[in-house]
């Protein structure tokens, strides 16, 4: 499989895209004015701590206060005071009461594993864990665990031992081994933690100096975590159209993974690097309910506040055999492009999948194995389920920041993300309403109604002969006047 990742950075937005075999993957998006705070690390303050809710309000310095759980704090191994600051030791709390575990006013060291999405404030965890190119370091855990996308049990073990061995000359720190460290030296690994040491004494120090609402740990930015997390030995190749992160990247690769620095590259090309690979015209359709399939199928893509919907339907999709088979054949397409959908997309959460319903089990199981073996190549965690009574299928996508529609777009003034606006029709009527209204309210002689061109040539037009009843009725003179500037929905019924 060819993969390619291309770096897109412009003054003020930095957008990262992940190729396979010529179809965009993922794409990730970085604003120099709203950057994504997961992973970054702060002193807090304990605003508010809500025993009904097992939880606390803490205040680290963002617009609005984060939400912090009994489930993420670890137990402290003393009380903590008023001056102290809490950096908990690996006791877990899931079933502690939380007013055992933090108090208001209380300062601790938390850091952000969810991006405030929507109204919602920043999800945080005392669990504090630092990410490099091949470890993951847990500093108040013991544990060395080992990805489960390393297959091999010998490389398992190896890595296993020699992480263990290196982990005792430096604190004696838990570690997670990424997948990344698969074939690596055991030289790479030492440099790896000896890394993660510096920066966790860093923290440690800046901790007890900093401010409340100070953050004392900044995750890297976009270019370099995509070159951390998403450079694998199948990337063939990462572009880049700037020079100097060009050459910012090539350094950090240089230091941390040798092997593949010299894939880095510049992209010089007149043409813009997203509209060479097509992929400007993969973001505008990512951001359209409907997915055509290449059977003739489609998929229709619904996001709302509590879950993610997906329908399948069989479109112009004829099949050549007989039903069930046209039904299989489509819902085997649509597992692979619902897999797809979600990490471009990057819809997490709840996820409804509605197949076309099969009444071959084989076949059911088979829909299923393809889904699963399509998200396999998934970063983010999902979990899915067997079918529904109902023909169902649900799944869930671990969420940390928003997703590519709600960073890209915002509710339609028109219609404010209803999906549909009022008929000029029931607009009419809504109006002849308001004026009998105003009218019995209020003393006129004249009335100006102002409402959007569609709506005023409407009532004067097919609406006349009720507005001349509405006028004789109501024994005054009604005007209408159109302006551009309404929309279908908005009208001002004025007193003259």
């Amino acid at each position: 499989m060819s993969e390619e990742i291309l770096v897109n950075v412009t003054p003020r937005e930095t957008r990262v895209a992940v190729v396979e075999n010529g179809m965009l993957q993922e794409l990730h998006i970085e604003r120099g004015w709203r950057r994504g705070v997961v992973g970054n690390i702060y002193k807090g303050k304990v605003q508010r701590v809500m025993p009904g809710m097992q939880a606390a309000f803490v205040d680290v310095g963002l617009d609005r206060a984060a939400f912090l759980h009994a489930g993420d704090v670890v137990r402290s191994a003393t009380p903590a005071n008023g001056d102290d600051l809490d950096l908990p030791p690996p006791t877990p709390a899931a079933a502690t009461p939380i007013l055992d575990l933090l108090r208001d006013g209380q300062d601790i060291v938390v850091q952000v594993v969810k991006d405030p999405i929507g109204s919602k404030g920043a999800r945080l965890t005392t669990q504090i864990s630092i990410p490099s190119r091949y470890m993951v370091l847990l500093p108040q855990s013991k544990v060395i665990g080992v990805s489960a996308r390393i297959e091999d049990e010998t490389e398992r073990q190896r890595l296993k031992s020699l992480v263990s061995d290196l982990a005792e000359t430096h604190g004696g720190h838990g570690y997670i081994v990424r997948t990344n460290a698969e074939g690596q030296s055991a030289e790479a690994l030492a440099d790896d933690i000896a890394y993660l040491s510096r920066v966790w004494n860093l923290i440690e120090q800046r901790s007890r100096d900093a401010a409340v609402g100070t953050c004392i740990y900044e995750d890297l930015t976009l270019p370099l975590r995509a070159v951390r997390d998403l450079m694998r030995r199948d990337v063939e190749k990462v572009k880049v159209d700037s020079r100097e992160t060009c050459e910012r990247l090539q350094a950090f690769a240089a230091k941390y993974m040798p092997v593949l620095a010299e894939r880095i590259e510049h992209y010089a090309g007149e043409r813009p690097i997203f509209d060479l690979y097509g992929v400007e015209d993969e973001i505008s359709r990512a951001l359209e309910k409907q997915v055509p399939l290449k059977s003739g199928g489609y998929l229709v893509i619904d996001q709302t506040e509590a879950m993610t919907t997906i329908d399948v339907n069989t479109g112009s999709f004829l099949g050549q055999r007989n039903l069930e088979e046209t039904v299989y054949r489509t819902n085997l397409e649509a597992a692979q492009s619902v897999a797809r959908q979600l990490r471009l997309r990057n819809l997490g959460g709840i996820i409804i999948i509605d197949f076309i319903d099969m009444n071959d089990s084989e076949h059911r199981r088979q829909v299923l194995r393809t889904l699963e073996k399509a998200l396999s190549r998934d970063h983010a965690k999902t979990t899915v389920y067997e079918f529904s009574p109902l023909g169902l299928v649900e799944m869930t996508r671990k969420r940390t920041v928003e997703s590519l529609e709600r960073q890209l777009s915002e509710s339609c003034p028109e219609c404010s993300g209803r999906g549909t606006i009022k008929t000029t029709e029931t607009v009419t009527y809504e109006i002849f309403r308001e004026i009998t209204r105003a009218v019995r309210q209020f003393d006129a002689a004249r009335l100006l109604v102002i409402a959007s061109p569609a709506v005023v040539a409407r009532i004067t037009d097919e609406e006349s002969p009720a507005v001349a009843e509405l006028e004789e009725f109501l024994g005054k003179s009604i005007r209408f006047q159109a302006d551009e500037q309404y929309l279908q929905e908005q009208f001002d019924v004025v007193l003259l």
